[in-house]
């Protein structure tokens, strides 16, 4: 079976079918509508959006927060504006007014881009502790604990749609806070953009600790019929791992290793665009704050809806046996990291369309949300118990690019030219791509041996003894 592009995908078929058919159950799920699981589920989106809000609020407030009439900003008056002027207006970067006492900064394009990329010196974070979801200085270890989270209390053949839309509370996050951020620090200033996304952090912390438990085993409001039925559909799986862990057989881990190239390769883009995305709406198109901020939030719409509908695409396809785990999600991630770069690289050679940017623009990150069902959530294939650990190794090295993408960029756009923005997108294309071909190859949807529990290794020696008895 080949995905889309002609690569092929290396897979053990009878393996795999054997896989799959582990995860079928005979026994009908209980409905998902107001159930603890996806209660929780929508608590995680709830969640993610916060701290996406807290990630891109920075993007727009940094349009506000740089006074570009001062003669000390770092400008190449060389090079013409990239895209005229509209007409009978000036630059909103060179005239936006702040409340009286706020106060702006005489930052440089490459100085912004170390600013940008500095959120992410903390994001490297391991938790298993659903309590720690919530802590503000570190928003690192949110992923992480999602993920530890749903090794107990996903069911296999539900994986991509709960995970999906916890997840994809990221992009909701985004959209909202990239919205709202402009209109907010035109008219109450750009420090209450903060002020307003950290109360919202602490406002879902009431929710969170009082209706969330761990473990579906502790949790005081679900059904029985639910509670066993996730019990039985996770095993072995959904037990902690105490403080012993396979480092050696991690390291030694191709698939792992293909999860974790993956994810830095789709986060060069995603985080790029992310951070910059309103710094080329303003300094090459010449949004107005506002327009600006609705405009670089519109992508992260269409991202969120992919996402959802990605997430129910891939469940379908493996519970109706159509394909292996393996297949889905190397389909998935394929498509989610090849067709944004297809749609990225021409952002750089429309012009000063403002329709055909925020097309395209629009596309390559609406796409990006195929591969949410992919590799996204492949660490609780590998290896379901240890899935936290896990996230916070390849969480912690997709952060790689939350820094050094920003100061990529802002290295390239110092001279603020269209030439400079190509080089970015060019870039952010092709790692794209070497990702996609990466995980093609390398990836897999298969418990790895050194995951398994000792009754998952006892079970074959059992069917074996069994065999040779009759």
């Amino acid at each position: 079976m080949s995905p889309p592009g002609g690569c092929s995908i290396n897979v053990d078929s009878s393996d795999e079918s054997e896989d799959t058919k582990s995860l079928i159950q005979n026994d009908p799920a209980p409905p998902q509508c107001c159930s603890a699981r996806l209660n929780l589920s929508v608590l995680m989106f709830l969640g993610f959006s916060v701290v996406y809000g807290l990630r891109v609020n920075l993007s727009v407030a940094m349009v506000a927060m740089v006074n570009a009439t001062n003669p000390s900003v770092d400008r190449n008056t060389s090079v013409a504006p990239a895209c005229p002027l509209p007409p009978g207006t000036e630059n909103t970067s060179d005239t936006l007014q702040q409340p009286d006492g706020t106060p702006q900064y005489t930052w440089n394009p490459e100085t912004q881009g170390w600013l940008l990329g500095a959120f992410f010196f903390g994001e490297a974070g391991y938790s298993t502790d659903s309590e720690l979801c919530t802590c503000g200085s570190r928003t690192g270890v949110t992923f992480p604990a999602m993920m530890a989270m749903w090794a107990r209390w996903a069911p296999p053949l539900e994986r991509s749609r709960l995970m999906t839309l916890s997840g994809s509370g990221g992009a909701f996050g985004a959209f909202v806070a990239l919205s709202i951020s402009g209109f907010i620090c035109e008219k109450l200033g750009w420090p209450a953009v903060f002020y307003l996304c950290g109360g919202a952090g602490c406002f879902w912390a009431l929710f969170w600790f009082f209706l969330v438990a761990d473990d579906p085993r502790t949790h005081p409001r679900i059904s029985e019929e639910e509670r066993e039925y996730i019990i039985n559909s996770v095993g072995a799986q959904g037990t902690g791992h105490g403080w012993s862990v396979p480092l050696l057989s991690m390291v030694l881990s191709v698939p792992l290793w293909a999860i974790i190239i993956t994810q830095m390769c789709f986060n060069w883009t995603f985080y790029t665009l992310l951070t910059s995305l309103p710094t080329y709406m303003n300094s090459i198109l010449h949004f107005d704050l506002q327009s600006n901020g609705f405009l670089s939030a519109l992508p992260y719409l269409g991202n969120l809806l992919v996402s959802l509908l990605s997430g129910v695409a891939a469940d379908a396809l493996i519970e109706r046996k159509v394909f292996s785990i393996t297949i889905v999600r190397k389909i998935f991630t394929f498509i989610g990291l090849l067709l944004p770069a297809v749609f990225l690289v021409p952002v750089g050679y429309v012009g000063c369309s403002h329709i055909l940017t925020v097309t395209f623009l629009t596309l390559s990150t609406s796409l990006g949300g195929t591969s949410s069902p992919g590799v996204f959530i492949n660490q609780i294939d590998i290896a379901p118990r240890y899935a936290g650990f896990l996230l916070g190794i390849t969480n912690t090295c997709g952060t790689i690019p939350g820094v050094m993408a920003p100061i990529v960029t802002g290295y390239f756009t110092k001279d603020h030219s269209m030439d400079g923005w190509r080089k970015v997108f060019w870039v952010a294309a092709g790692i794209n791509v070497g990702g996609a071909i990466f995980f093609t190859i390398f990836g897999s949807g298969k418990i790895q041996k050194w995951a398994e529990t000792e009754e998952e290794r006892a079970e074959p020696e059992r069917t074996r003894n069994g065999s040779a008895g009759q």
